[in-house]
């Protein structure tokens, strides 16, 4: 019947081999042999596909809800805060940010032009709690001279890629996140988040991880 050929289909393909069935034509033999190879096949991939997606690693990496332009050593600085969600440390972590805006060429064609950031630390070798990555705007850089009026106008945004080993199983984690025009407040600066107890050591408050108060305050 269906049911028995369907259930010995599923011992020979689980190598159970109950005894009760088996192939007694040459046909027959070759139909199992084939099917034995098709289902350690299947297995072998889906073991495979399932092991890659559950054991992929994920940045779990937390951005500030916006950035900020602050003086920092008399100089006007964007700022933005990146923290590791994760109980193990991401080594070797390296973060880019790129302006995007819109220009319009000499011919009169607009375009999207990407600008890279030069930042003042863009690497650090063990990523393990917070990580406050900041930009000179100076001479060189193309924020320099630039407003929330002048970015709103050709529509700009602040890119940011996160990249990383994991300190476990050693493959590389990628993080990203980006601020629109609305998203960067001016003459603003972070929140102090570390204070120290008792006993002497730090502690992070991550409740005012993304709080930003006027850039002349004094804690």
């Amino acid at each position: 019947s269906f049911g028995d050929a369907f259930f010995f289909s599923v011992q020979t393909m689980a190598s159970i081999g109950y005894g009760v069935m088996h192939p007694k034509t040459n046909y027959a033999n070759i139909v199992v042999t084939i099917e034995a190879l098709v289902g350690l096949m299947a297995l072998a991939m889906s073991t495979g596909l399932m092991f890659a997606r559950f054991s992929l690693p994920t940045a779990k990496v937390l951005f500030s809800n916006v950035a900020v332009i602050t003086p920092y050593n008399g100089v006007p600085t964007l700022m933005f805060r990146a923290a590791n969600k994760r109980r193990n440390r991401i080594l070797e972590a390296q973060v880019r940010m790129s302006l995007l805006r819109d220009e319009k060429t000499q011919e009169g064609d607009f375009m999207r032009r990407l600008y890279d950031l030069q930042l003042v630390r863009s690497q650090t070798p063990s990523f393990s709690l917070t990580w406050t990555i900041m930009h000179h705007i100076d001479e060189s850089s193309p924020l320099y001279g630039e407003t929330l009026e002048s970015l709103m106008a050709v529509n700009s945004e602040l890119v940011v890629i996160l990249t990383g080993l994991d300190e476990t199983v050693s493959q590389t984690i990628h993080a990203r996140h980006s601020y629109i025009e609305s998203e960067i407040v001016w003459n603003q600066r972070f929140v102090d988040i570390f204070s120290r107890k008792r006993n002497g050591r730090w502690l992070i408050d991550y409740n005012h991880f993304h709080d930003v108060e006027a850039a002349g305050r004094s804690n």
